[in-house]
Formats: structure tokens, sequence, C-alpha cells
């Protein structure tokens, strides 16, 4: 016998099916990420298309993308329809630059991570390896290391006194 997709499902339904727990249906809920409604029994109650937009956003924070980023781009497709495959596609190209940069970030401090705490200071102000008389407050405010590969303008700047 087909399921009737017209039947709307209770959120212990969405949790269950979706694989995730009670308290994150309503904290997706809260968020903006899923819609539901109140049945005349005063229970949450979802359209089936909310189990895809659950998985998405499953699929998205696993890959690190943020809660707003997910909602923003789960707010650009129709709300009276599952996504499709071309939503989907369309919403794994916007994340791909942003995960593209969050790898070579993670790459770079990665390869970066023993000359950081090598000496045991955990001190980038002070750290006379790594930026001797603060010289990266020069090259701009945060993590400039992280940012750049600075280790170049570092030795230009000793090389000049």
């Amino acid at each position: 016998m087909p399921i009737d997709v017209r039947i709307p499902l209770s959120v212990g339904d969405i949790a269950r099916r979706s694989g995730v727990a009670v308290s994150t249906i309503h904290f997706y809920e809260a968020k903006g990420l899923i819609q539901g409604w109140r049945s005349d029994g005063n229970q949450r109650r979802y359209s089936r298309d909310v189990l895809r937009r659950v998985a998405i956003i499953k699929v998205a924070q696993r890959a690190g993308i943020p809660l707003a980023a997910i909602k923003t781009a789960l707010a650009k497709l129709p709300s009276d329809r599952a996504p499709a495959l071309d939503d989907w596609r369309q919403l794994s190209t916007s994340w791909r630059d942003m995960l593209t940069d969050r790898i070579r970030s993670l790459v770079q401090l990665r390869d970066q991570l023993d000359g950081c705490i090598g000496c045991g200071c955990l001190s980038m102000a002070d750290c006379p390896l790594r930026n001797p008389s603060d010289r990266l407050s020069q090259l701009g405010e945060g993590a400039v290391l992280l940012e750049r590969d600075t280790t170049a303008d570092l030795r230009k700047g000793s090389d000049d006194e």
C-alpha cells in the first residue's frame, strides 16, 4: 500500500525517520531551518519535505557549513515541495568555495602548527621565532599567519634592520 504523502508527520516521526533527536528537530525549527505547524490537538506537525531538508542540514553541518549559511541557502528553496536534485546541486555549488577556503586554511594551520607551539610559549605577540618585535602587527589584525604565508615578510623585515 503506497504512503499518502499528504499526511503530515509528527516531530517524533521526523526525528525517527531522519535519525536525529526530537530536541534537534525543535532546535532546527527555532532557528528557522525547517517549518511546522500545530495541529488542532496542539501537536507539532511537519510536511514530508522536512525529511529532505533535515538530511541537507545534516550533510551541511557535517561538512562544517555554519547554520547561518545553511539557513540562507534553504530560504532560497521553494517551500511547497521537497528539495530536488537541481536544488541540491545549487546548494552544494554555493558551498564549494567556502569549503575550499576552509580546507586551504586547515592545511595551512596543520603545516604551521608545530612552528606555532614548538617552543611552548603560545604567544604570537612575544614569540621571538614566529613574530620577532611583533612585526606581524604591521601586516594587519588577527591571525595574519593563518591568512597568508608571512614567513617571507618576517625575513624581509629582519633583513632591513
